[in-house]
């Protein structure tokens, strides 16, 4: 049988790659995340990022994933790699706003910017600058390490009709979008994926937030808590690649130029993988749930959101210059990009819609 080109020139890739890295040194790393190692697609990229950057080297740099089960730290990821107890994290970075305020910006803002925005943002605006900035001095580098897009609103036990449907209201719901909710009256916590469905479950929680139908049918909410709402807090909820600055240092040049290479790719993929399963799992939906109610926060509701949010970026940036001065870069930003979401992406799907 005749070979492609194309394989032929992948083997001869890997047989290169192989022998470029013979007489490298062996590294092995170990990662660890805030998820179950089975949670997919959270938990996608940090499985993956050890088998590319593995097969990039011909065996000789690994990094073995240990997920929640194993350390049994879900939140204690940053504290763990700024250690080197871990040489490598995976999380997201707004868990840590108790450390630092300004970690909320890497990961997603309550009416922030879209996935597309974003990454526009990290890789061609000043993101990635801030990201170095802001993690400098835990003595770790961070990346982006995949997204969920635009996040639904959660699951509710009851249907939300006013803002005082809120007041008293126990709801899982992190980062700056905890605080929003927390100034509009609602009792907010914020629990491990692994005890989400048995808080709601047992009324702990009469609501929760966590990402959108691919991973909450999995879940289960809808068992228990019918009311599933649109998104408005987490448009595009970026999850980190932490890695400890010396132990980065350390590496071959070679060895550090593949890690950035293969986090980059498999933080794409995660956001893919995440899309093809909520747009499966939403098309199911309708014939498989039918008792699930898909609502919208009534207006008056979203605005009350929406004020809270910027009283709450006022006083951060009152308080923080740094936060003030992203704040302030990510808007201008947001304001060409968003001039570009609206005319590209919008407006073509409303015209598409048109026609059918």
């Amino acid at each position: 049988m005749k070979k492609s080109i194309t394989s032929i020139f992948i083997a001869f890739l890997l047989f290169s790659s192989h022998s470029a890295f013979a007489a490298q040194k062996t590294v092995k790393w170990k990662l660890a995340m805030t998820w179950p190692s089975t949670l997919t697609p959270l938990a996608s990229p940090a499985n993956k990022v050890g088998k590319l950057v593995s097969a990039m080297t011909g065996g000789k740099f690994t990094i073995k994933a240990d997920g929640k089960e194993k350390h049994k730290a879900a939140l204690g990821i940053l504290d763990m790699v700024k250690g080197g107890q871990y040489q490598m994290g995976h999380s997201g970075s707004y868990y840590w706003k108790g450390k630092d305020i300004n970690t909320v910006w890497f990961t997603t803002v309550p009416f922030g910017m879209t996935q597309s925005e974003q990454y526009a943002w990290f890789y061609y605006g000043d993101g990635i600058k801030y990201m170095n900035q802001v993690y400098d001095k835990f003595g770790v580098l961070n990346f982006p390490g995949g997204n969920t897009g635009v996040q639904m609103g959660g699951w509710f036990k009851k249907e939300i009709n006013s803002v005082a449907d809120l007041k008293g209201l126990k709801m899982r719901i992190p980062g700056l979008a905890g605080e929003v909710m927390a100034k509009l009256g609602v009792n907010v916590t914020n629990i491990p994926a692994g005890e989400l469905y048995t808080s709601l479950d047992r009324g702990a929680i009469d609501a929760l937030e966590w990402v959108g139908p691919g991973m909450d049918i999995k879940m289960g909410f809808h068992k228990v808590a019918p009311f599933y709402y649109t998104g408005w807090h987490e448009p595009a909820s970026e999850m980190q690649f932490m890695v400890n600055k010396k132990a980065f240092d350390k590496l071959p040049k070679e060895y550090q130029a593949i890690l950035i290479t293969a986090m980059k790719a498999v933080a794409s993929d995660m956001y893919y993988e995440n899309f093809a399963a909520s747009a499966n799992a939403w098309a199911k939906m309708k014939t498989d749930f039918p008792k699930i109610k898909v609502k919208t926060f009534p207006a008056p509701v979203v605005q009350a959101m929406k004020k809270a949010t910027d009283d709450i970026f006022a006083k951060y940036a009152g308080e923080n210059k740094l936060f003030k001065e992203i704040y302030d870069n990510q808007q201008a930003f947001m304001k060409k990009a968003r001039a570009w979401s609206i005319m590209s992406q919008f407006h073509y799907i409303k015209t598409s819609e048109m026609v059918k």
